[in-house]
């Protein structure tokens, strides 16, 4: 633990030469938090044997109406690179967690359906995860409310999604 924020050392040293230093400041603690974020919640989920990565497909697989997606879809939903979503389900799959199965109406796509043991997984993981507050427990109130409306902004701005649609 260092005896001083970086990021205000860096703010510091930014000013001095760019200005501009609240909108660095709040990207580098965003970027920062991300991190930390990830690596507590990644941590979590060890002992279940998955990241959250992973995590976040089983629990796709456990929202949709049928327990399957298409990959496509997988990827387009979880927001990530089409060789992504093959390297999770690769990983879930050799783990029994989710089969891939052909896809009953196109020869092209293959389907990833959630096994009973990934769905299990998924409930004891969540467990884990909510009693953790989602690594944001140290949040209190309507604070994690107050952080997401924060951020949509910048989601809907870099076409995250379209509002009221």
């Amino acid at each position: 633990m260092l005896p001083f924020d970086p990021i205000d050392e860096a703010a510091h040293q930014w000013e001095r030469r760019w200005g501009a230093v609240s909108a660095m400041h709040a990207v580098t603690s965003l970027m920062r938090v991300q991190q930390l974020v990830l690596a507590r919640l990644d941590s979590l989920l060890k002992p279940h044997g998955l990241s959250f990565a992973r995590y976040e497909a089983l629990v796709l697989l456990v929202f949709s109406s049928r327990g399957s997606l298409p990959l496509g879809k997988m990827g387009e939903r979880l927001q990530v690179h089409p060789t992504s979503v093959t390297s999770i389900v690769r990983r879930l799959e050799a783990s029994g967690l989710i089969r891939r199965l052909p896809h009953p109406d196109d020869g092209r796509a293959v389907l990833a359906e959630i096994t009973p043991a990934g769905r299990e997984l998924v409930e004891r993981a969540t467990a884990d995860l909510v009693e953790a507050g989602f690594a944001l427990d140290m949040l209190e109130g309507d604070q994690h409310g107050t952080l997401s409306e924060l951020l949509r902004p910048v989601r809907v701005a870099a076409g995250d999604y379209k509002p009221d649609a």
